[in-house]
């Protein structure tokens, strides 16, 4: 499984769960981890504690989206070990490492000439080229363009399919998205209120809270790391003791610690005092408002990715 030069390999299914080690997957997870992976099935086969376990355990890295690209670094077994190079982070400098079932892959041509298709509704269906359906695809996903009309054909994983121009966006490349205001990541946020937290998740089927502000921002044309504790090193700091200077769109950090620095959650600023944000296991995407919260004291670091005028 050696990558060639005229090829990448890409992840095949809808959302595919990168593991901390392939001995982090519990008998639970077998919808997670097999060649058709099952996102809201996994979820309901989970009990409270076992939700909760993939946060206190460790489990999970983070997530890919179907054609999302990584580097294979060895195999062992069913599993290989990746870095999926679209995704920031201090743990390697080419992207986030981590293992997933050799089998959620896929070797394809390595083209992106025409630019990228990307979703911007919260689930996109593939069609094949007869108009079969194929699969539903995630927000965010990114598939290579190799012709535009009222369906695109894309490049994908399990060959050239179709999806309605009406349902995504063109960008040059991955990291190429038009560029979008802090109001615009803010409102773009409110679509996926009510959504469950998901540890590691990085798909409209669950966010952490990383992986919600990494992901409102790639869609308004940002890319920033994967984790809290990396986003809060990027971007333009803000002062935290001055709400009246925050944005709406910046990003609020916070820590274990009254006081502390290393964060362990991060929020997106709504303006008026509030914030959205995905909480934590059981709980769903939020607005909230900080006043009197522990996030009003916990707050370590607030930074700024976009400019913009006040509305």
């Amino acid at each position: 499984m050696m990558q060639r030069e005229s090829t990448m390999w890409v992840c095949r299914v809808p959302v595919g769960t990168i593991w901390t080690s392939p001995e982090k997957v519990r008998e639970v997870d077998a919808q997670g981890v097999g060649e058709t992976v099952k996102i809201n099935k996994w979820r309901e086969s989970m009990k409270e504690e076992e939700n909760h376990d993939l946060t206190k355990s460790n489990r999970i890295q983070t997530q890919l989206l179907y054609g999302e690209p990584v580097a294979i670094d060895e195999i062992e077994g069913d599993w290989a070990k990746v870095v999926a190079l679209w995704q920031p982070s201090n743990k390697d400098e080419r992207g986030y490492p981590g293992w997933i079932p050799k089998a959620q892959l896929a070797e394809i041509e390595a083209l992106n000439e025409q630019g990228y298709a990307r979703v911007i509704a919260n689930k996109a269906q593939l069609w094949a080229l007869d108009f079969k359906p194929l699969l539903a695809v995630p927000f965010n996903t990114m598939l290579p363009v190799k012709e535009t009309g009222e369906y695109v054909r894309v490049q994908t994983p399990d060959g050239d399919a179709l999806i309605s121009a009406e349902q995504v966006e063109i960008a040059p490349d991955y990291d190429q998205v038009p560029s979008g205001s802090g109001v615009d990541i803010a409102q773009l946020g409110e679509e996926f209120l009510d959504l469950q937290y998901f540890w590691g998740g990085m798909s409209s089927y669950g966010y952490d809270c990383s992986g919600f502000s990494y992901n409102l921002l790639k869609a308004n044309g940002v890319i920033i790391p994967r984790d809290a504790h990396d986003q809060s090193r990027e971007g333009q700091e803000v002062d935290k003791d001055m709400q009246e200077s925050w944005q709406i769109g910046d990003l609020l950090f916070f820590s274990n610690e009254e006081g502390g620095w290393e964060p362990h959650h991060v929020g997106i600023y709504f303006g008026n005092g509030l914030m959205i944000h995905s909480p934590t296991p059981g709980k769903a995407i939020e607005i909230i408002e900080l006043a009197g919260t522990k996030h009003e004291r916990e707050l370590c670091a607030v930074r700024r990715f976009v400019q913009e005028e006040q509305r």
